[in-house]
């Protein structure tokens, strides 16, 4: 079993940068490929980025690509998603989640794929 708990959300302007983290209990937390999801207002949840349990392999969607950036310690049971350039459209909640995976580079792209979600953290970027 492991508990996601995600921080660092808040109001933010155009322009401007956030972290956000996300703390893994549970053990085998460095066996786990993680990712970040968001939810904006009348859509649907979607994919924001992945990071392999190694972290030797990232992936974004498009949209954030060159702004965001994924990295974990695995240390310290964290992951993290650097917001930098931040736009309104980027305004939502934003999941953390983490995949049992069997290989250290192996990603996850999908909500199906992964196991375990946070509650969210509100993301509010104005213009």
């Amino acid at each position: 079993q492991v508990q996601l708990v995600e921080s660092g959300g808040g109001l933010v302007q155009a322009g401007g940068s956030l972290r956000l983290s996300c703390a893994a209990s549970g053990r085998a937390f460095s066996t786990y490929a993680m990712g970040w999801f968001r939810q904006a207002p009348g859509k649907e949840r979607e994919f924001v980025a992945a990071i392999s349990w190694s972290a030797g392999s990232t992936t974004y969607t498009d949209s954030v690509k060159g702004r965001f950036t994924i990295s974990r310690d695995n240390a310290k049971n964290t992951v993290y998603l650097q917001m930098n350039s931040l736009k309104p459209e980027d305004t939502a909640v934003y999941y953390c989640a983490a995949g049992r995976a069997s290989f250290s580079r192996t990603l996850f792209r999908r909500e199906s794929e992964y196991d375990y979600w946070g509650q969210g953290t509100q993301v509010t970027v104005s213009s």
